[in-house]
Order: C-alpha cells, then sequence, then structure tokens
C-alpha cells in the first residue's frame, strides 16, 4: 500500500467512528424558560391555563358582589331581598275591623262629615299622634264636650303602599289611637265609633309623597 493511500485510510476510519457515536446518543430535552408554565393534559388546545370552564379554573366575582349572593343560603340577613314600603314592623298586623261595625254600634251609614271636627295625619309607617295633630284633637275634643250628645265615627286611613290587609290594620291602629287619646281628654269612649278602611278611599289620587301625606289620616263623621 502507497504512503498516500495509508494516509487516507487512517483518516477516514476516526471520521466514522465519530460519527456512530454521535448517532447513537439521545438528545437531551429542551429545558423551559424559567416561570414559563407548560401544557396540562385537561387543559384543550388554545384555553389560557385557569380560564372559565375549565377543571380548576375560578370563575370571576362581578365587582361589589361581596360574600354569598342574596337568596342563598348563609346570606347575610336583609341583603337583596326585596323591600316593599309600608311592610315594615313598626305596625303589628292584627284582625282589621272592616266596614261592619260590632253588635251595638252604629252603621257607618248613619254617619256624616262636618266642618266642626277636623282631620289629622300621619308619618309613613306610623300611627303615633305627632306634636301638630295633638292640637287639633284638643279642639275636636272641646267641641265633643260642648256637644255631649254627638256620636262620632273615626276612620282610619293609608296610603296605597303596602298590602290590603296590612293598611286595613294600619288604619285601624290609627283610628283606635285617635279614640284614645280623645278619651283621655275627658270624651266618652261609648261615643266613638271606629273603623278602618285602609287603602280603598283615598283622599287625593296622585302617586307621590304630598299626595299620600294627606291619605294617611283619621277622618271625623258624626251621627245624623
Amino acid at each position: 500500500m502507497s504512503r498516500p493511500h495509508r494516509h487516507a485510510v487512517f483518516t477516514f476510519i476516526p471520521l466514522l467512528l465519530a460519527a456512530a457515536l454521535l448517532a447513537g446518543c439521545p438528545k437531551k430535552p429542551a429545558t423551559p424558560a424559567a416561570g414559563a408554565p407548560g401544557p396540562t393534559a385537561e387543559q384543550p388546545p388554545g384555553m389560557a391555563p385557569g380560564a372559565p370552564g375549565t377543571p380548576g379554573a375560578v370563575t370571576p366575582v362581578p365587582p361589589g358582589t361581596v360574600g354569598t349572593a342574596p337568596g342563598t343560603p348563609g346570606a347575610a340577613p336583609g341583603v337583596g331581598a326585596p323591600t316593599t314600603p309600608g311592610t315594615g314592623p313598626s305596625v303589628a298586623a292584627v284582625p282589621p275591623t272592616g266596614v261592619t261595625p260590632p253588635a251595638g254600634m252604629p252603621s257607618p251609614k248613619e254617619f256624616v262629615a262636618t266642618a266642626a271636627l277636623r282631620n289629622i295625619h300621619f308619618d309613613f309607617d306610623r300611627y303615633d299622634i305627632r306634636t301638630m295633630d295633638a292640637q287639633i284633637l284638643q279642639e275636636n275634643a272641646r267641641w265633643l264636650k260642648a256637644n255631649p250628645g254627638a256620636l262620632v265615627l273615626i276612620e282610619g286611613h293609608a296610603d296605597e303602599r303596602g298590602t290590603n290587609e296590612y293598611n286595613l290594620a294600619l288604619g285601624e291602629r290609627r283610628a283606635k289611637a285617635t279614640r284614645d287619646y280623645l278619651v283621655s281628654l275627658g270624651v266618652e269612649g261609648g261615643r266613638i265609633t271606629i273603623i278602618s278602611y285602609g287603602e280603598e278611599r283615598p283622599f287625593c289620587a296622585e302617586r307621590h309623597e304630598g299626595c299620600w301625606s294627606q291619605n294617611r289620616r283619621a277622618h271625623f263623621l258624626i251621627k245624623q
């Protein structure tokens, strides 16, 4: 073998061994960049991790929502519950008087309005006598004591807010409070009949506070 040919053979053999060694070594997997999340088996392709609708995702809470939703078990009392005007707890519900007087009492049809006795009015959802109305009742009491033969009917009224049953009870409370005040001023209770119409006979038919305040009243009539 000539000298140049032997040199070529010795050069080719090391190259062949190096190629065989490189082909047999496994490739090292690429290391993900720090902080980059890897895909999970539950995450559908193209969906961001933690998106709503994926397992383990957190549903976003609307701004202003605190705790449990209204109407669900564990919700804070009163949160989100609809409030109906005129249905508060300040007046306990009682059986309404209605339009039928007790046995032995005159019928409401036997009474007529009189300018001698003035109406009084009440705050929303209340039946206590206000200072300004106490002065009116004092004047009414003086007239009744000056006319001892006069029998009086006191009608209790409410505005339209609240249920019919509630307003009948509230109207009765107002009529009773008015009667009791007159009795405390020396008017005989046996001369007084009371009745409640609730919201059924409004003085004013418009729907605003100026009108409702006129409907919350105790109205006086005398027997013909």
